[in-house]
């Protein structure tokens, strides 16, 4: 790695170490939406931008912005970025890494001659919906997408984000300022860490990112009888559990026999009563199943509903599903994802294509601009955990083949 490299590395790491002191948790990282933490990595973000000679501001709902303007002033604008905020206990380079390295790609791009767009980075303020419990607030914002009604919203000590807002010194009559015109964008660049074990598992450092999987979420209560577990023969039960157990097998069976990466999950499962020699009478699941496309995702969905209720009959239980989230699939733009691999060649290297499973914020910003996204791989796949980690080789060839896409991107 060149010495040049080596620093911008070394830069990148040290200052995620340095956002990561910006925590609510004495033990852990935890940094929410509009809170002093948040307040403070805006900060410091904004400082290093001053530093290296480039612009900052901070836009109506939080997010920290910096430029390096083109040589013109009414040309588009290429914006790079990530998300500056974490859940609880998390790891230093979820979202944070892609903002960091944008930085200095602005930093190295200031040296050089003058682009033809403006080169913008965004440190989204709320990606995680930590807080509030809705997700992606910052870049639906700059999508047009800020429902009025989150302001309403509590987090666990009542506070509003209307007042949270008012608090952090902006105002819930200025939301609307943080949208941009579509007009006015090139594109949406964004650097990640995966959160999963492929890229390790393919030996590669990076991967081009084909698209973002749409995700449906469900709560399953399944209705049977409780009984006496010594005293009620098996053939008479009406067992929830029972049931439960069933379904969670097919979810599994199913999804894994699926032709098109479709993933599906039951992460939670509640019993009632709860008690060793009592019959399960009642059990509520979570389900989350996910694909790239979402007639795929649909599909599966219908294959575990009709199953459930095939199981519910059998066992003479009651099965309801209440689906109480759907963000649909997001696809990165084709060209981009040509232009990333052009860029790698470019770099010496050949990388693969994969689908992202977890959501990002290019999903809220492919509504007004074209996004394209670049994976580095995560070391045993950990991700929203303090044993998150990077490789610093791995760095250092993002930051060159972004740099080689914002070269081939001047040419145009």
């Amino acid at each position: 790695m060149p010495a040049k490299t080596q620093d911008i590395v070394a830069r990148v790491l040290a200052r995620c170490d340095q956002l990561a002191q910006f925590s609510e948790l004495e033990d852990g990282v935890l940094r929410q939406y509009l809170t002093p933490e948040h307040r403070a990595a805006n900060q410091q973000v904004a400082q290093w931008l001053n530093d290296a000679g480039l612009m900052s501001w901070q836009d109506s709902v939080g997010n920290q912005w910096g430029r390096l303007p083109a040589a013109k002033e009414n040309v588009p604008r290429l914006i790079l970025g990530s998300h500056l905020d974490t859940v609880p206990f998390a790891g230093k380079y979820d979202g944070i890494l892609g903002v960091l390295l944008a930085v200095e790609l602005l930093s190295y791009f200031s040296d050089q001659a003058p682009l033809p767009f403006h080169l913008d980075v965004v440190g989204f303020a709320d990606e995680e919906g930590t807080r509030f419990g809705t997700t992606l607030i910052g870049s639906k914002a700059l999508a047009g997408q800020f429902a009025s009604h989150w302001l309403q919203l509590t987090d666990r000590s009542g506070t509003t984000m209307a007042d949270a807002l008012q608090e952090f010194g902006l105002s819930a009559d200025q939301t609307s300022a943080a949208t941009l015109n579509a007009r006015d964008i090139l594109a949406y660049w964004e650097v990640h860490i995966e959160q999963g074990p492929v890229l390790e598992a393919l030996q590669q450092p990076l991967g081009v990112v084909s698209g973002i999987a749409g995700a449906k979420r469900a709560h399953i209560r399944i209705q049977g009888q409780a009984g006496h577990a010594g005293t009620t023969p098996m053939h008479m039960r009406q067992d929830a559990l029972a049931g439960a157990a069933e379904l969670i097998q097919f979810i599994e069976t199913s999804a894994r026999g699926g032709q098109h990466q479709e993933v599906a999950t039951v992460g939670n499962v509640n019993v009632k009563p709860g008690a060793a020699n009592v019959i399960a009478g009642a059990c509520t699941l979570t389900l989350d199943v996910r694909a790239l496309n979402d007639a795929d995702r649909d599909a599966l969905v219908l294959r575990i509903e009709a199953f459930a209720q095939q199981m519910a009959a059998q066992r003479q239980l009651n099965c309801e599903f209440d689906w109480y989230h759907e963000a649909p699939a997001v696809l990165c733009n084709n060209h981009i994802q040509q232009q990333f691999h052009q860029a790698a060649r470019n770099a010496g290297l050949q990388i693969p294509t994969l689908p992202s499973g977890a959501g990002h914020d290019a999903m809220a910003v492919a509504s007004v601009a074209p996004v394209g996204m670049l994976f580095l791989r995560s070391p045993g796949g950990i991700s929203h955990h303090p044993d998150e980690r990077v490789i610093a080789d791995d760095i250092g060839l993002a930051f060159n083949v972004m740099k080689e896409a914002l070269m081939l991107q001047a040419l145009k």
